[in-house]
């Protein structure tokens, strides 16, 4: 695997105080179609990814003149927007649960301080590969990585892209 320039990212975004946030799939439906959004305006392209109920792992590359810190930015912050109207039309009272004192906001939906690595060589990809697709192993959710819906693990594993989205890391 030949790695260009701007090396793909390990990307972990978590939920504010670990709260399981995004366990019901109405949830984890907002975090596919910020990436769908990402993807088909040609900001980033997505290799993996898991959505758990309390964080995501991402592997991703920005694409153009795009920077990492804008593509965290506009996929935290579009995805807190949707989760935050999504909770106040069917769940309003997990909104005091997120409340915070902040002079930017009265809510926060992820923590600060999102983890980033660079995945510069073809084992420390590989490495965190398997770590995405095992995640809903390891929480004890399913037996086998494909069995997870909202990962890509079945890509990888099946060859079935259920999301549309995903290219897969030797760039087909």
């Amino acid at each position: 695997m030949k790695f260009p320039t701007i090396w793909p990212q390990f990307f972990t975004a978590t939920i504010h105080k670990w709260n399981n946030l995004l366990k019901d799939d109405e949830y984890k439906d907002i975090i596919v179609d910020c990436l769908k959004f990402l993807v088909s305006d040609s900001r980033v392209e997505v290799n993996a990814f898991v959505i758990m109920s309390n964080h995501v792992h991402i592997i991703w590359q920005p694409l153009q003149h795009y920077t990492l810190t804008q593509i965290q930015t506009s996929f935290t912050t579009l995805t807190a927007k949707r989760i935050m109207k999504k909770l106040s039309e069917t769940r309003p009272g997990i909104l005091e649960e997120i409340k915070v004192n902040k002079y930017d906001r009265k809510h926060q939906v992820w923590k600060r301080e999102s983890l980033s690595i660079e995945l510069f060589t073809e084992n420390v990809f590989m490495q965190k590969l398997d770590y995405i697709h095992e995640n809903p192993v390891s929480a004890g959710l399913v037996t086998n990585p494909e069995d997870y819906k909202y990962s890509s693990a079945k890509f990888y594993e099946l060859g079935i892209d259920e999301f549309d989205f995903i290219t897969h890391y030797s760039g087909s």
